[in-house]
């Protein structure tokens, strides 16, 4: 569980009219990683070049992106359709070739009409933009074109206008500016065009149309309207085809993607004119099934073997090894970095950790339901595997913002009926002060400071183990005492601390006796962790020296747990007060329409304070809790860039053989 799933390295060697049931059967296996032959003179491939495609690779990707090409005019994707039920594939061989060319050239025919269509409304809408300005002319707009003895001229100008020249001249005003229509003789046009340019005239383009502008812009609005009304008789149409052959659409897809990754499997195979050579990955439980499969299927014609494995030199693909319940968070541990084949793998402390963080900041009972039933509602609209695992983490951590909100007795910012069982968060904002308020504060921002130490100390453990797997030779060491080194310079302090400071919920060491020059016996121990920390992480790296300051840092970042979480809390609290004690409340008491404009005034209060408040909860746990892991914790130990295991094959969802 702490660690990716073990692999094998297996060679496959088969003569090359194996090709085909062996590539269908690793295919339908899904378990074999490919590894890529790179032509480049590899030892013992001597007259071994990169394979050529299976036959039908080039009709199938043809057929693909015909496909593809239906699926983008529905807008439909794969990973959004529920898959209802599996057809096979001769059933669909033959219904590409009875319904598939009909189902494209109908969908061809009406994108292609629906495009025409669009172009033309957007014609239109751009000559009623166009003559928007003439709007209020009355003149046919015929009668401003044409002329051989005068000019005309249309545009905006910013304020008052006085041409010199003789015309006639219409100016219609508006806020910012005026549109003005112009007309003068041709042997004053020069004089005109420089006036209008000192007015900084901005020209517009007279209209190639006849008749005036209104008329003009109203037989065009009815024509866009009756264009859509073709536009949305051809997309029900398209609505109707996308309802009733979606299923086969996507399980077309499927069937094309399957012929084709089969087919162009040989571009990453070895082969002569007469054998071919597979180098992959597979869980090391599966190699005997792998080895039995393919000699069924070939009739002993193949030869399998395991090949030696050196995780230190070679890039071992990896597969995550984890119980159900933690598998979705490996989403989280892919956005950070896949752990390498050789190094512990944090997702099942992540899988656990992380909600507890997030119900230890959030922790309220009326918010984790809130998000609980997000989390189921959201599960209805995204299909995605990503998507829903990324609900299944914020479906924990909701779960534990209910626990540690009934711990809490926290429901919205309200008391619940009994006192809280481990701490009160409750601030003293109304005027109202909760009992043993300030003490129950510093105790939790004391466990968060116990939450960060063990949770740093058990980083740097691991941060030792992963170094004992991984380094070799006197480096080994020194790696190792190093994060040794590390932990004792940190429980050092943490002594030290102790023995000069009575702290609560922690061990007050300041009543041991003195030893010598005044020091009591947990100063010495605590100099003593300290001095010899220092030099386990010199002896490693002595610029790491100047790092030792992050100590405190880190161990103190934790505190955000409850300072997160009473930051929540006081807006809860305030919006309660602000919605309750100063809108509803007063209104209820003296009931009149102001008081019921105060009542809607502190209903809207309630919900967008708390609606908003339960946003920042969520980005605000979801955050920390999550830094936390990625900042203080995963720098101990972890350094990820492991490769990630990608067998060829794929789950189907919608065909089967």
């Amino acid at each position: 569980m702490l660690a990716p799933k073990p692999m094998g390295k297996l060679l496959i060697v088969a003569s090359r009219d194996q090709a085909v049931p062996i590539i269908q059967e690793l295919y339908r296996g899904n378990l074999f990683h490919i590894e890529d032959y790179v032509d480049q003179g590899r030892e013992g491939y001597d007259g071994f070049k990169i394979g050529t495609p299976l036959e039908g690779a080039t009709e199938a990707s043809t057929e693909l992106v015909k496909v593809r090409a239906i699926e983008n005019v529905f807008a439909i994707r794969g990973e959004d359709i529920e898959a209802k039920q599996k057809l096979s594939l001769p059933r669909i061989r033959s219904q590409i070739e009875k319904d598939l060319p009909a189902i494209e050239k109908e969908v061809e025919d009406l994108a292609g009409d629906r495009s025409k269509l669009d172009t033309k409304v957007k014609e239109y809408e751009q000559k009623i933009v166009e003559l928007a300005p003439f709007m209020a002319i009355p003149a046919d707009l015929a009668l401003l074109r044409g002329f051989q003895h005068f000019s005309v001229f249309a545009g905006y100008v910013n304020g008052d206008l006085n041409l010199t020249v003789p015309n006639e001249m219409q100016v219609i005003k508006s806020k910012d500016k005026s549109f003005v229509l112009a007309i003068v003789p041709e042997k004053n046009r020069v004089e005109a065009e420089r006036v209008l340019q000192e007015a900084q005239f901005q020209a517009v383009t007279i209209p190639e149309e006849n008749g005036t502008a209104q008329v003009r812009t109203s037989y065009y609005t009815e024509q866009i309207a009756t264009l859509r009304k073709e536009i949305a008789a051809i997309n029900e149409k398209l609505a109707q085809i996308k309802e009733s052959h979606t299923g086969l659409l996507v399980a077309c897809e499927e069937a094309f993607r399957v012929k084709i990754e089969q087919a162009e499997a040989p571009l990453r195979f070895a082969t002569t004119s007469e054998v071919f050579v597979a180098e992959g990955w597979v869980p090391a439980d599966s190699i005997q099934s792998i080895s039995t499969a393919l000699d069924k299927v070939t009739g002993g014609k193949v030869f399998v073997t395991e090949l030696p494995v050196d995780p230190m030199h070679e890039a071992v693909p990896v597969e995550y090894n984890n119980p159900s319940f933690a598998k979705p968070a490996q989403m989280l541990m892919d956005i950070y970095s896949r752990p390498m084949y050789t190094e512990v793998d944090p997702t099942l402390m992540l899988a656990i950790v992380f909600p507890l963080f997030f119900g230890l900041i959030l922790g309220d009972v009326g918010y984790g339901l809130l998000l609980l039933i997000m989390c189921f509602a959201l599960r209805r609209v995204f299909k995605g595997d990503d998507a829903r695992e990324f609900l299944v983490v914020l479906r924990n951590a909701s779960i534990s913002s209910i626990i540690f909100g009934i711990l809490f007795s926290e429901f919205l910012g309200f008391e619940l009926p009994w006192a809280p069982i481990i701490f009160s968060r409750h601030l003293n904002i109304g005027g109202t002060e909760a009992a043993g308020q300030g003490p129950a504060i510093a105790q939790l921002m004391v466990v968060s400071i116990w939450i960060g130490i063990l949770h740093i100390t058990l980083g740097r453990t691991l941060g030792m183990v992963n170094h004992a797997r991984q380094d070799h030779g006197p480096h080994r060491i020194k790696a190792v005492l190093a994060n040794f080194g590390w932990i004792t310079v940190m429980w050092g302090i943490i002594i030290g601390i102790w023995s000069m400071f009575a702290l609560p919920l922690m061990p007050d060491l300041s009543k041991l006796p003195v030893v010598f020059a005044g020091l009591s016996v947990g100063l010495v121990v605590a100099i003593v962790f300290v001095v010899m920390g220092v030099i386990f992480i010199a002896r490693d790296s002595v610029l790491e020296i100047v790092e030792l300051p992050t100590i405190i840092s880190h161990v103190l970042s934790y505190a955000r747990l409850v300072a997160v979480g009473l930051s929540s809390v006081a807006i809860a609290m305030v919006v309660n007060y602000m919605s309750i004690g100063m809108f509803i409340g007063p209104a209820l008491k003296n009931m009149s329409i102001l008081g019921i404009v105060l009542i809607i005034v502190g209903v809207v209060v309630f919900l967008l304070g708390h609606a908003l408040n339960l946003a920042l909860g969520i980005l605000g746990g979801g955050l920390h809790s999550i830094r936390l892991h990625y900042v203080e914790f995963f720098t101990k130990f972890y350094k990820g860039g492991g490769r990630k295991y990608s067998p060829f094959g794929m789950k189907r969802r919608f065909t089967e053989d």
